[in-house]
C-alpha cells in the first residue's frame, strides 16, 4: 500500500512530467511572438521617454509640491484629531486645510486652462500673492509668456505677482 508521502510525490512528479512534455512540444512561434512583443514595448518606452523629457521636469515639480502639501495637510489633520488642542486651534487648522485645498484647486484649474488654450504642460504654484508658472516649451516666447500671465491673472480678483518660466 502507498503511504501519503508516496502519493504526494507521485502526484507532483507526474504533474511536473506532463508540464515539461507540454513545454517541449510547444511550437516555437509562440516564443518568437513574445520576443517581438517585448522588443516593440521597449522601443515604445524609449520613444515615450524622449517625448516626456520636457514634461519630466514639470512632473517632478508637481510631485514635490504634492508631497509638501500632503505633509502640511497631515500635520493639520493631526491638530484637528488631537484631543489636547483647543477648539480655536482646531478651527484655525481646519481653515488652513480649506485654504490649501482651494489653492490646489485653483492651481489645477490654471494648469488645465494653459493646457487647453496653449497645448502646453504647465506647473503652477501659488504662495500668498505670488504665482509661479513653469511651462514645458522649448521656445522662450515673450508674447506667449504675456498671454499666459493674463490667463493666470484672470483667475484672481486681486493683483498677483506672476512669473512664467520655460523648461
Amino acid at each position: 500500500m502507498i503511504n501519503k508521502q508516496g502519493l504526494w510525490f507521485l502526484t507532483l512528479f507526474s504533474l511536473i512530467l506532463v508540464l515539461s512534455i507540454y513545454y517541449i512540444t510547444m511550437p516555437n512561434e509562440i516564443f518568437e511572438s513574445e520576443i517581438t512583443t517585448e522588443t516593440k514595448k521597449e522601443t515604445e518606452k524609449e520613444i515615450s521617454e524622449v517625448n516626456s523629457q520636457n514634461t519630466s521636469y514639470i512632473e517632478t515639480l508637481k510631485i514635490e509640491l504634492d508631497s509638501e502639501r500632503s505633509e502640511e495637510l497631515n500635520s493639520l489633520q493631526e491638530i484637528i484629531n488631537s484631543s489636547s488642542k483647543t477648539s480655536e486651534e482646531k478651527n484655525a487648522a481646519y481653515e488652513q486645510m480649506k485654504e490649501i485645498n482651494n489653492i490646489k484647486g485653483r492651481e489645477e484649474n490654471i494648469a488645465n486652462k494653459i493646457k487647453e488654450e496653449y497645448s502646453l504642460e504647465a506647473y503652477v504654484k501659488q504662495e500668498d500673492d505670488k504665482v509661479e508658472v513653469v511651462v514645458g516649451s522649448k521656445e522662450h516666447d515673450v508674447s506667449l509668456a504675456n498671454k499666459i500671465m493674463r490667463t493666470v491673472q484672470s483667475e484672481y480678483d486681486t493683483q498677483m505677482s506672476i512669473s512664467v518660466k520655460f523648461s
